[in-house]
């Protein structure tokens, strides 16, 4: 019977030195059971054969290697890795590699940076850290008073001459390929047994078997065959060369067993070890990439996604559920996100929305005056024109105006809403008595009081007479005329009209019924105030109705009903294109009424039998003709096509673009046809053309505009202002524009003042800066703008590979500047303001390079959510209980937490 150990979970409390803070750390204890059939094959004295770490597994084991060390294929001895074979090492500019490890140098004229990847200009004035290394082999950091001190990489300590940094084993394995031991004079290096020292006292070389030739050579002569026999004898136990076993030998009644540890499988003679290439296997069950290594594999994920703590799913990033991914809406997809604007705006830089100019763009389609406004443009008219229905025609236009005052004899001044009959509205004036239908351009009512009537007998009583003033307007267009009735015969006919509809108004008024109906309600003269409920609710404005309480305009494509009392949908074969009307109007084509795209018009394109491009008619509406030669009309029902200009023909009739216009030259993108000189002109700077053969250049969207002239897209219209969210705590720097390229000569600054007894950590997630040139773009953070002041980190170079570092002052001046010649996309660069009794431990944790040594931890100081997940922390060491240990484990992979784990235990101690 084979029994597995139990798992007790015990807690201990921990303190932070100087922190104040109990945290909750978790050691895990295993309870061996006394009946076991497992052999731990890591107790032996061999160590499993392992020259590192001994892994023991129910049934088998597994070697592992120290940091900085790879497995090498006989599963057993370990290799230095050259971690400068990937990404340079991190380095900025030159990497070492060492056994167990690399270090990052700088050219001549720079210093290395606190974070032991990045280089600095050496300075040439003061006398800081920054023109001198004042002895120190590794920090030099300055001190108060203007003094300096010097201190060393984490995995060294400092010489009793405060100057000379001495190697120990916690860095690199202290340069020892296999055993290391610290003492006074520096790590000792050793070999694991079966291997012997090499000749530069680090490295180890597998010997021959000295058991094997220590009896060969003391044997007595005996015969060959004797000699032979032994020597079959001595090899097949494993106290001999292993039993010849690449791993592990057992032996058994039958000879020596051979078997392999896990990753590895044994071969067809029955003693070799061969590595397992698990990826051949279902991808070694990744999600979507797998890379074998000795004794096992590593899973990684596309670009877009990211590694799960199973380290082997890879779960979509979700970029919308991050802040300031789009400026409008985002949406996201598979590995991507895209964004888009509202309408009136026009994305520009990946993610950013800018006010679209309409304006720019053939006039906005208006014929006489366009206005741009934010997120939309409205067509205007010169005096003396109407603007057409189709809100960019302008329609010239007579007015006729008149205002006319009724008395009334009695009734208080004012003007109810009449009741609807079940059946409908009731007539204007009742049935035998004058009435007028008109359809007035305008008309308003007023009413007012006027003289007391004389007494008449009877009760004593004073009515009051009430004065009833209307006003009107008739239009009359030129484009209404023919040949019988021009503009003043349109004018007089329209005049006849008004006078007539006033007479029949003071007939009525005279009989004192007097009765209006306007824009579709009906309104009495009353003889009494109509009575309010103290409840009542108080009244809205025309085209309004409560709503919660509120009054609330109807919207376009709606009108206010009286009798429902409640904003509804236009009725078919009417539209309505502004917001509190009363009223729908009726589609232009009356004998057509049911002919709508939509069942709530808002706008009168909704109606049916439109002129289409290329077409146009006096009201835009069919009958139709199709536009001359030489004009061209893009848009659906216009009244006049666009004349191409120049004298410049089109191939046919019904043209719809300046495209069409016979040019005689082709332009191409970047430029626009001038139709007076007839030659190609560049576009300006903040505007763009990306098509062939056009006669404008759009204007760039919002406070956008190119770096130079004849811009061809509109990616290279990009945003100038500096970005970036500087906060005490936390914040971020960002080139302008970003994620799009920043633009060419800009200059941004920035300063970060931490509050007091708190210090600053920055990511560089990555940064992308032209290295064509020599360093025309560049970023730098230091103590002020002083040049010779305290620099933290400078570059002019992509680096797409992340690094973190503390700031060397505690308050920081950055400056970011681009020249004319190149862009690129520049950076968005997280920081956190941290307790300064962290320091020691965040310190140890940036310059450790296996945090940045795969391409997983490369990745969480890229995740957004991981990165604000971690400064939440640092910020508010409070904010770590809302992290619980199930978010902990889901956040960050087992590989991240067991590089933080010996970091944190060796910074905290038990609190007792």
């Amino acid at each position: 019977m084979h029994l597995q150990g139990s798992f007790l979970e015990v807690r201990g409390s921990f303190k932070g030195k100087g922190l104040g803070l109990h945290r909750k750390e978790i050691a895990p204890v295993w309870f061996i059971p006394l009946f076991s059939s497992d052999i731990d094959e890591c107790e032996n004295e061999l160590n499993g054969g392992c020259v590192h770490d001994c892994w023991n597994m129910p049934g088998n084991y597994r070697c592992t290697c120290f940091d900085g060390f790879m497995l090498a294929h006989d599963g057993h001895n370990c290799l230095d890795v050259d971690e400068c074979l990937q990404n340079n090492g991190g380095c900025q500019h030159t990497c070492l590699n060492v056994l167990g490890s690399y270090e990052c140098l700088c050219k001549e004229g720079f210093f290395l940076s606190d974070n032991q990847h990045t280089c600095i200009h050496r300075s040439e004035e003061g006398l800081s850290c920054m023109n001198k290394d004042h002895g120190c082999s590794h920090i030099c950091k300055e001190a108060p008073r203007g003094s300096v001190a010097c201190e060393c990489r984490p995995g060294f300590e400092l010489a009793k001459n405060q100057r000379d940094c001495i190697l120990t084993c916690n860095h690199g394995n202290g340069g020892c390929q296999h055993s290391c031991e610290d003492t006074a004079e520096g790590p000792e290096c050793s070999c694991h047994p079966q291997y012997k020292m090499h000749t530069d006292g680090r490295s180890c070389l597998e010997r021959e078997d000295a058991a094997l030739e220590g009896m060969e050579s003391n044997a007595t002569s005996v015969a060959d065959g004797d000699k032979r026999v032994k020597r079959r004898l001595l090899m097949e136990t494993c106290a001999v060369n292993n039993g010849g076993c690449d791993r592990t030998c057992k032996d058994t009644s039958t000879g020596v067993h051979c078997s392999c540890p896990v990753g590895f499988t044994l071969q067809s003679d029955g003693k070799t070890c061969k590595d397992v290439d698990e990826c051949q296997t279902r991808n070694g069950g990744c999600d979507h990439f797998c890379k074998n290594t000795v004794g096992s594999f590593d899973c990684s994920c596309r670009k877009g996604f990211k590694l799960l703590t199973d380290e082997k799913s890879c779960q979509d990033v979700d970029e919308c559920s991050l802040d300031r991914t789009c400026d409008h809406s985002c949406i996201n997809y598979p590995g991507t996100f895209a964004c888009a604007c509202n309408k009136g705006y026009t994305l520009y830089g990946f993610t950013h929305c800018g006010d679209t100019d309409e304006c720019s763009v053939n006039n906005g389609g208006c014929e006489q005056v366009c206005v741009n406004t934010a997120g939309s443009y409205e067509c205007q008219c010169h005096p003396g024109y109407k603007l057409h229905w189709n809100q960019k025609d302008c329609v010239d236009v007579a007015t006729i105006r008149t205002s006319v005052t009724f008395k009334l004899n009695e009734g208080k001044c004012s003007l109810t809403k009449a009741e609807l009959f079940a059946g409908g509205p009731r007539p204007a004036l009742p049935e035998k008595r004058s009435s007028v239908t008109e359809s007035f351009r305008y008309a308003n009512l007023t009413c007012s009081s006027g003289q007391r009537v004389p007494a008449a007998p009877g009760p004593p009583s004073a009515p009051q007479e009430m004065l009833v003033t209307v006003e009107f307007e008739l239009e009359t267009s030129l484009r209404e005329a023919t040949a019988s009735c021009d503009l003043n015969c349109l004018v007089k006919r329209a005049e006849k009209r008004l006078r007539k509809a006033v007479r029949t108004l003071r007939k009525a008024a005279h009989g004192e019924q007097f009765h209006l109906q306007l824009s579709g309600l009906d309104f009495n003269v009353a003889k009494k105030s109509p009575r309010t409920s103290e409840h009542r609710a108080e009244p809205c404005g025309v085209g309004q109705s409560h709503v919660e309480s509120q009054c609330v305009s109807c919207r376009a494509g709606t009108y206010y009903d009286g009798a429902q009392e409640r904003c509804v949908l236009c009725p078919n074969g009417t539209f309505q294109n502004e917001e509190g009307q009363i009223t729908c109007e009726p589609c232009p084509r009356p004998d057509n009424p049911e002919a709508l795209k939509s069942p709530e018009a808002w706008n009168v394109s909704e109606c049916g039998g439109l002129c289409q491009p290329g077409e146009y008619s006096s009201d835009g509406f069919a009958p139709c003709q199709l536009c001359a030669l030489g004009t061209f009309q893009p848009e659906a029902g216009r009244t006049s096509c666009f004349s191409c200009g120049g004298g410049l023909p089109t191939k046919q009739l019904g043209a719809t673009s300046f495209q069409d216009c016979e040019t005689r030259v082709q332009c191409s993108p970047g430029h626009f046809y001038n139709t007076t000189t007839h030659r190609c002109i560049r576009c300006p700077m903040g505007t763009y053309q990306p098509e062939f053969g056009n006669n404008y250049c759009a204007s760039c969207p919002g406070n956008t505009t190119t770096d130079f002239d004849g811009s061809t897209n509109i990616t290279q219209c990009k945003n100038r202002r500096c970005g970036g969210e500087l906060g005490e705590f936390t914040g971020y720097i960002e080139s302008p524009n970003y994620p799009g390229n920043y633009p060419a000569n800009t200059e941004c600054t920035w300063t970060i003042n931490p509050p007091p007894k708190r210090r600053i950590l920055i990511v560089v997630p990555e940064i992308f800066l032209p290295i064509e040139d020599d360093c025309g773009d560049y970023l730098v953070m230091r103590k002020t703008s002083s040049s010779n002041s305290v620099t933290t980190y400078e570059t002019c170079q992509t680096y797409e590979r992340p690094i973190a570092f503390t700031s060397r002052s505690k308050k920081l001046w950055i400056q970011f500047k681009s020249n004319e010649g190149n862009s690129a996309r520049g950076f968005q660069v997280p920081y956190v303001t941290y307790d300064e009794d962290y320091q020691e431990l965040i310190e140890d944790i940036v310059r450790d390079g296996r945090l940045y040594a795969s391409e997983n931890h490369q990745e969480i100081l890229k995740d957004k959510k991981l990165i604000k997940a971690l400064f939440d922390v640092l910020a508010h060491p409070q904010s770590y209980f809302k992290y619980t240990a199930q978010e902990s484990r889901e956040m960050f992979p087992r590989s991240f937490i067991r590089l933080l784990r010996s970091k944190v235990s060796r910074f905290l101690r038990p609190y007792k």
